[in-house]
């Protein structure tokens, strides 16, 4: 096994400070590299900050000043439109749309402040619009639904409608949606895509509508004398009309128990409720003071002893 040469171990004793010194050298040189890009990085910043910190403060100010003024007009815009006599459908879709756009320029305004190029954000814009788009194609169906709703009006603010399993008072119609206000009082939003893709029931379109009552008398009772007697009440009661038709009474069907009639009279759409609970009340009314009885089923048994 050799050693190594006194020569050799003298070499490395002489060398070993000049080694740690080029080691001390590498790693200062690293320490002001690592410096000076801080220091660029430091400096870059503070020039950056400087140039568009202002600008971004002011987009910033000028956006919320801008939503207030954006609200306001459009809260003036509604109130000329109800104040020209404009259709309370049309309201709220066109303060909508307006709303929309002005949002919209508001944020290209701003944007363009802060020192973003306005054709290229436009066009970025439009890429994202797109893409947007294709992933909302029902939500743009409700808008282009909502567009069709305000051009034919199948309904309008006020109507009472069913359609699509749900029914109630049309409150108002929005850019997407329609919100009915139920019978005991429950909001309820369709989108506008399923208010036109399916059967829709206005029953507040025409000016008048016909109350049916369905009523049977006993088979012993007479049907001339159940006429008078229905016909009469209605005649005396002011919100039945005579146009489109009379008072009606006829036999629909021989029933098991009793002879079916249909009592149908005319009146305004608005008095509607009041006279369908008011006719059925005073049917029966009526009938008893006319001695027609109104029987209900029953089954007789007969009992037969064999003994």
């Amino acid at each position: 096994m050799g050693f190594p040469s006194p020569l050799i171990h003298g070499s490395r004793l002489l060398l070993k400070p000049q080694i740690k010194k080029l080691k001390g050298d590498k790693h200062m040189n690293e320490l002001n590299e690592a410096s000076s890009k801080l220091t660029g990085f430091v400096e870059t910043a503070i020039e950056m900050s400087m140039m568009y910190l202002p600008k971004v403060v002011l987009a910033i100010v000028v956006l919320a000043v801008g939503l207030w003024v954006v609200k306001k007009i459009v809260r003036g815009f509604e109130h000329v439109l109800k104040k020209r006599g404009m259709d309370e459908t049309l309201v709220p879709f066109l303060s909508g749309v307006l709303g929309t756009l002005l949002k919209i320029m508001l944020v290209i305004s701003v944007v363009s402040m802060v020192g973003v190029a306005t054709t290229s954000f436009i066009a970025v814009l439009g890429a994202v619009g797109f893409a947007l788009g294709m992933a909302m194609q029902g939500t743009l169906g409700n808008f282009a639904s909502s567009v069709l709703l305000m051009v034919f009006k199948p309904y309008q603010v006020g109507d009472y409608v069913v359609a699509q399993d749900v029914e109630g008072v049309v409150e108002r119609i929005d850019v997407f949606t329609t919100v009915l206000n139920s019978l005991d009082n429950k909001k309820i939003m369709v989108p506008n895509g399923q208010m036109t893709s399916g059967t829709i029931s206005n029953f507040s379109a025409n000016e008048v509508r016909r109350v049916d009552v369905a009523v049977g008398i006993g088979y012993s009772d007479s049907v001339d004398v159940a006429r008078q007697a229905l016909v009469k009440m209605a005649e005396a009661d002011s919100r039945v009309l005579s146009e489109p038709g009379r008072p009606f009474v006829g036999l629909v069907s021989f029933g098991d128990s009793a002879l079916d009639l249909t009592f149908r009279v005319w009146t305004k759409t608005e008095n509607y409720w009041d006279v369908y609970f008011d006719m059925h009340e005073k049917t029966k009314k009526v009938l008893d003071e006319a001695g027609v009885n109104i029987p209900f089923p029953q089954r007789d048994v007969h009992m037969i002893n064999k003994a």
